[in-house]
């Protein structure tokens, strides 16, 4: 079994709870490998080079998939999946659902999302229109940008994954300082993004809102 690694600070949290779950140590190496963007790990999972992975939640919709009720959640705002203002039309190429979100809200100019986004957002706030929130203002629901998905052996994956939507995952001030370094955003930043605008668990409302997003970019 190889997880497929998103590595944005959004999965930091699910990343050090695999590390400290007792899976074999070749699944975990194998998985640090099998690392990269949205956009290619949806990829991955399509042609099975991974087991499972957290994809876009529009790639998670195929019939293919079976997909758990964790996934990157935020609601009112996230930060992160941002549309720069008085710019022309551009897609950002590590994303697919966050692509399909401007297309659906009719918002228009470059998209960015991730850590990249989230620095120049908190760079200046005044250049961008936070994605998460314009959903918020036409649906009053929040948005769910990615869903745990596999081809197969959902109840093994279920069963490693029930107990992190019940834990508070403490992150070492080391790993924090490393992605302070790496991503040039500060540590308080890092923690309030974390502990105020993110989450996992996909409850009846991400549900809902997942439901008329899928509907949505059907039509466009």
């Amino acid at each position: 079994m190889i997880f497929g690694k998103i590595d944005f600070i959004n999965l930091l949290p699910l990343h050090i709870y695999l590390k400290k779950y007792p899976l074999p140590s070749g699944l975990k190496k194998a998985s640090e490998y099998k690392k990269g963007v949205p956009s290619k790990l949806n990829k991955d999972l399509f042609y099975r080079r991974v087991d499972a992975a957290v994809i876009s939640s529009i790639e998670s919709a195929r019939r293919k998939y079976k997909s758990l009720d964790l996934g990157i959640c935020a609601n009112k705002r996230v930060q992160s999946v941002i549309l720069r203002k008085n710019s022309q039309d551009k897609k950002d190429k590590a994303s697919a659902s966050s692509n399909a979100l401007a297309l659906a809200l009719q918002a228009r100019g470059e998209v960015i999302i991730g850590d990249r986004a989230l620095r120049a957002y908190l760079q200046d706030p005044s250049e961008f229109i936070d994605l998460c929130s314009l959903w918020y203002e036409k649906t009053k629901l929040p948005f769910v940008f990615a869903r745990f998905s596999c081809t197969k052996n959902k109840a093994y994956f279920a069963r490693i994954l029930k107990p992190f939507l019940r834990k508070k995952i403490f992150i070492p001030r080391y790993i924090l300082q490393n992605y302070s370094n790496t991503r040039q955003i500060s540590i308080k930043d890092i923690q309030f993004y974390l502990k105020e605008l993110i989450y996992y668990k996909i409850s009846h409302k991400e549900k809902r809102a997942l439901k008329l997003f899928l509907k949505m970019a059907k039509k466009r």
